[in-house]
C-alpha cells in the first residue's frame, strides 16, 4: 500500500528561496508534493477557489502551507488572517517561513494563529535540515483533525482529513 503524498502549498515571492526549498525536498528525497505560488493574492485565489483557480476541486486543498511574510500584492499576515478566519481552510496548518526574526512579526503571526514560525537559515545544509525536520514532524508525527469542507458547486459536505 502506497501512502498518499502530503500536499504542501509554498507561498514565496523570492524565486531563489522557492528554488532552494524545492531543492531541499528533492535532495532529501522527501515525499511531499509542492505547489508554489509567488504572491499572497495568488495564494488566496488558490485557497478560496477564485479567479484562475475557480475550477479547482475544493477538496484538494493543501495539507500544509509554508507562508513567507514579505509578499507582493497581499502580505503574508493578511493571507494568514484570511486562512484562519475562513471555514473549510482555517484548520490547515500554516508554517511561517521567513527571514524576519522581528518580535513584532513573530507575535502577530501567533496572534493570528500561525501553527509555527521558522526563520530561514542561511546555509544550504541547515536549510535542508530544517525542511526535512519540518516534513517529518508535520507529516509523520503531528495529528490533524478531520474537518468539514463544502463542495464548491454542489453544497455537499464531506469529511476531509488533513493528516495523511
Amino acid at each position: 500500500m502506497q501512502l498518499e503524498r502530503t500536499r504542501i502549498l509554498l507561498v514565496e515571492d523570492d524565486m531563489d528561496h522557492a528554488k532552494l526549498i524545492k531543492e531541499c525536498f528533492e535532495d532529501q528525497r522527501l515525499t511531499s508534493h509542492i505547489t508554489h505560488l509567488p504572491d499572497g493574492q495568488a495564494a488566496l485565489d488558490y485557497l478560496l477557489h477564485q479567479g484562475e483557480y475557480s475550477e479547482n476541486d475544493p477538496n484538494s486543498n493543501p495539507d500544509l502551507i509554508l507562508l513567507d511574510l514579505r509578499l507582493r500584492r497581499v502580505d503574508g499576515l493578511k493571507v494568514l488572517r484570511t486562512i484562519k478566519t475562513t471555514e473549510g481552510i482555517k484548520r490547515i496548518p500554516v508554517i511561517i517561513l521567513t527571514t524576519s526574526s522581528a518580535d513584532r512579526d513573530l507575535c502577530e503571526a501567533y496572534d493570528l494563529h500561525a501553527n509555527s514560525y521558522l526563520v530561514k537559515p542561511i546555509g544550504f545544509d541547515d536549510f535542508c535540515r530544517l525542511i526535512q525536520d519540518l516534513e517529518t514532524y508535520w507529516t509523520n508525527w503531528n495529528r490533524q483533525p478531520t474537518y468539514v469542507t463544502q463542495g464548491a458547486r454542489s453544497g455537499d459536505e464531506q469529511n476531509t482529513s488533513v493528516a495523511r
